[in-house]
C-alpha cells in the first residue's frame, strides 16, 4: 500500500500546489435533476509550500470556502490539478491521506466539538486513527498546552466562551498531527478577545510548531504578520504577495470590496495630508515609529 501511495504522489515539493483548478456547483431542480453549473472556482493556480503562514482574503462569494473544501478533499476539483502534500486530492483511494496532512477548523467551533469534556474531545481523532492510549495522552496534553487550553482539560466545553472552543478545537486537529491546518473564517463568529486569542494561537503554532497555516478570513489585521497573502474575487486569485505588497494597493482592495487594516488607512489618511509617511504600514508600532521620525524631521 505505501509503494502505490508512492506512485500515485505528485513529484512536488510544495504543501499545496494547484494548477489551472476549477470547481462547479451543479443546480439541480425540486426533482433533484441537474439543470446547469455554476463556477465557485476559476483556473486557481497556488502555491504553498511547508511551513508558511498563508492568508487568504476576499468578499462573501468570492470562491474562499470552497477553495477551503478543495484541500480537505470535502469537494474535488472539477477541472485542474489539486494536491496536498504531493497527493492528489481527486484519488478516492487517499482521501484519508488528505485529511491527516491537512487539517480543517470551521468557522463555529459547537459543529466540531462533539464530546462532553475537553480532553475527550481533543483525544477523539487520534483513537479515530488507531494512536495507542499511552500516545494519546501524550498528544492531548501536549496540543491543549499549545493552545493555551491545558488547565481546561476537564471542562465541559459548554462552559467555554467562543475564543476558547475555537482553540479546542485547533487542538482537536493539532492532536492528529497534520502538517498544514486551513482554517476557514476561525474568528467569524468571536468577539475581538477571542480573535486574538485564537490568532495569536496559530501564529504561535506556525512559528514554533512549523505547522503550515491557511487562514482564509475577511478581517484585514488578521494577515499582517503572514507571509504570503492570496485575493480572490469572482472565483479567482486576482492579487498575491506579502501583506505590504497587498496593502500598498489599497484602491485596488477597494475596487475589490475588500479594505485594509486601520493603521494602513489612517496612514493614508495622514499622507494624504502632506505628512510624508511610507505607504506600507502595518502596525501601530510602526506608525508611531513613522510619525516619531517626523516630529524630529521637523524640529
Amino acid at each position: 500500500m505505501e509503494s502505490k501511495k508512492k506512485e500515485l504522489m505528485a513529484n512536488t515539493t510544495n504543501m499545496i500546489e494547484a494548477r489551472n483548478m476549477s470547481f462547479d456547483y451543479f443546480k439541480r431542480d425540486e426533482n433533484g435533476e441537474i439543470t446547469g453549473k455554476e463556477r465557485a472556482l476559476d483556473g486557481i493556480d497556488l502555491e504553498v509550500k511547508h511551513g508558511q503562514f498563508i492568508a487568504i482574503l476576499g468578499s462573501n462569494g468570492s470562491g474562499k470556502s470552497t477553495l477551503a473544501k478543495n484541500i480537505n478533499a470535502i469537494l474535488n476539483p472539477s477541472e485542474g490539478t489539486l494536491y496536498v502534500d504531493g497527493i492528489d486530492v481527486s484519488n478516492d483511494e487517499l482521501i484519508w491521506d488528505v485529511r491527516k496532512s491537512a487539517g480543517m477548523v470551521f468557522q463555529n467551533p459547537d459543529n466540531q466539538i462533539i464530546a462532553s469534556v475537553v480532553e475527550e474531545d481533543v483525544a477523539f481523532g487520534p483513537e479515530n486513527m488507531g494512536i495507542s492510549p499511552k500516545d494519546i495522552i501524550k498528544r492531548v496534553e501536549e496540543c491543549l498546552k499549545a493552545v493555551g487550553m491545558f488547565k481546561f482539560r476537564k471542562a465541559s466545553p459548554n462552559h467555554l466562551s467562543g475564543g476558547q472552543k475555537q482553540r479546542i478545537a485547533i487542538a482537536g486537529i493539532m492532536a492528529m498531527k497534520p502538517k498544514c491546518i486551513v482554517l476557514d473564517e476561525p474568528t467569524a463568529m468571536l468577539d475581538p478577545s477571542g480573535r486574538r486569542d485564537v490568532i495569536k494561537t496559530i501564529t504561535k503554532l506556525n512559528k514554533e510548531e512549523g505547522i503550515t497555516i491557511l487562514l482564509i478570513t475577511h478581517y484585514m489585521d488578521e494577515v499582517v504578520n503572514a507571509d504570503k497573502v492570496f485575493v480572490m474575487a469572482d472565483h479567482k486569485i486576482k492579487m498575491q504577495g506579502t501583506p505590504r505588497e497587498i496593502f500598498e494597493n489599497a484602491k485596488e482592495l477597494e475596487e475589490l470590496k475588500l479594505d485594509v487594516p486601520y493603521v494602513t488607512r489612517l496612514a493614508v489618511a495622514l499622507r494624504d495630508e502632506g505628512i510624508e509617511l511610507p505607504a506600507d504600514i502595518l502596525t501601530r508600532e510602526e506608525l508611531v515609529a513613522e510619525i516619531m521620525k517626523v516630529k524630529a524631521k521637523q524640529q
